[in-house]
């Protein structure tokens, strides 16, 4: 399914609806059940409020900026056969513009419109890359205009940029398929603390409630618990991070793995302890 393109006002939009929101969940939290356990669940639950829309759309953003460049190759070898048979630029990307290149399509006909109302053809790519705004269209783009300014063959430029793009993709992927064991690895050691701390609540600190200990009482079970509960948020939201940071290059990619491993340490708490 194609991914529609986010731009940016509308994340500035949903970040400020989602912390307002959340602040409002926290201050509904502290004029009703300040000073008990319950306080911890309103806090959590307006961290999931905070940061669940924004990540939701940084999701799709990244898919559609992905299938963007995935379609770069195919975009430059069509510009290519097109410029063999004599076509110039400006013609060889409007019929680039009439076939199938998933999201690239729609940006393709957009600079085809403006140069079709006198921009030119500079001005339209530098314009192209604005709105993708992708790496490798940021890199590729100025390499299409001063081959446009040179001269000369230009179809002698895009064959080797084609395969710049397509071992960059190639390279990211196999980045992506290297960290996966290490992001497994992360869900799995969370996952093995929460079962430790499961079993460590069930089997000694409930048998030794009220016992004294080097002359201090141990905890209640309510104190334990809530304890627990912190170590699990802040546990879930960092590794999320850290999965983010080895997958995908970004901090902001692994609020989706936080999101993931909060809820499940919420629920792991909530239902066995």
């Amino acid at each position: 399914m194609q991914m529609p393109k986010i731009e940016k006002p509308l994340k500035k939009i949903v970040w400020i609806a989602s912390a307002t929101l959340a602040l409002a969940i926290i201050l509904l939290g502290f004029f009703t059940v300040w000073g008990t356990t319950f306080f911890d669940e309103y806090v959590f639950f307006a961290i999931i409020t905070a940061f669940t829309p924004p990540t939701v759309l940084n999701y799709v953003d990244y898919r559609w900026r992905r299938a963007v460049d995935e379609h770069l190759p195919d975009l430059f070898r069509s510009i290519v056969q097109a410029q063999e048979t004599g076509m110039t630029l400006p013609r060889a990307l409007e019929e680039a513009s009439k076939r199938d290149y998933g999201p690239l399509t729609a940006e393709l006909r957009k600079m085809n419109a403006q140069i079709s109302w006198g921009m030119t053809l500079e001005e339209a790519l530098v314009a192209f890359a604005k709105r993708v705004n992708t790496i490798l269209v940021q890199r590729t783009v100025p390499l299409i205009i001063e081959a446009n300014r040179s001269g000369g063959h230009v179809e002698k430029v895009f064959d080797p940029m084609g395969k710049f793009v397509q071992s960059t993709l190639l390279i990211h992927k196999e980045r992506r398929n290297q960290t996966r064991p290490y992001i497994a690895i992360i869900y799995v050691a969370f996952f093995v603390f929460i079962f430790t701390i499961i079993l460590l609540f069930k089997s000694f600190f409930v048998d030794i409630e009220g016992l004294p200990l080097l002359g201090a009482a141990i905890m209640e079970p309510t104190e334990i618990r809530q304890l627990f509960f912190h170590m699990t948020i802040i546990q879930g939201f960092f590794g999320g991070l850290v999965a983010g940071k080895m997958s995908e290059g970004t901090v902001n990619a692994g609020l989706k793995h936080s999101i993931v491993l909060m809820v499940c340490g919420y629920l792991a708490i909530k239902f066995f302890i």
